[in-house]
């Protein structure tokens, strides 16, 4: 019997910086897949480093940075950790309450708008009807 395991090319990089074993690359590989790839969600790509400092003085000598893109919207992560594991569960719930913003965001169609000192539309001021006080304070 054979199987065939197809796996689609990942839209999202995952790259790492010094000392930073496989084990911790597959943990984050499962992590960042597990956010990306809900039902829901729309399109999402970029790329996520994971960094372990040289220096044994450090505190903290991990940290990983996720720059994504989703719907078109820009979402970046940063999280700093004494372990590759817990960067990688710290950048995993920060990831995903940006996600939840965005995938709300990109569902409601909720976008900002231009404020009017940058050319956008402003405030619809409503006419003022006959006999209001606005034509009053202008007739007196």
């Amino acid at each position: 019997m054979t199987t065939e395991h197809t796996q689609e090319t990942p839209l999202v990089r995952l790259r790492s910086e010094g000392a930073v074993d496989e084990e911790t690359l597959a943990y984050a590989r499962t992590k960042i897949d597990a956010v990306v790839t809900r039902p829901g969600l729309p399109a999402v790509t970029g790329e996520v480093r994971i960094v372990r400092a040289a220096a044994h003085h450090a505190g903290r000598p991990w940290s990983a940075t996720a720059d994504l893109r989703i719907g078109g919207r820009p979402v970046v992560v940063l999280a700093e950790e004494a372990t590759g594991t817990e960067v990688v569960d710290q950048l995993q719930d920060r990831l995903r309450r940006q996600t939840d913003k965005a995938a709300r965001s990109w569902d409601n169609g909720h976008r900002t708008t231009v404020p009017p000192w940058r050319g956008g539309g402003g405030l619809q001021v409503p006419a003022a009807r006959p006999g209001g006080a606005a034509e009053d304070s202008r007739t007196a």
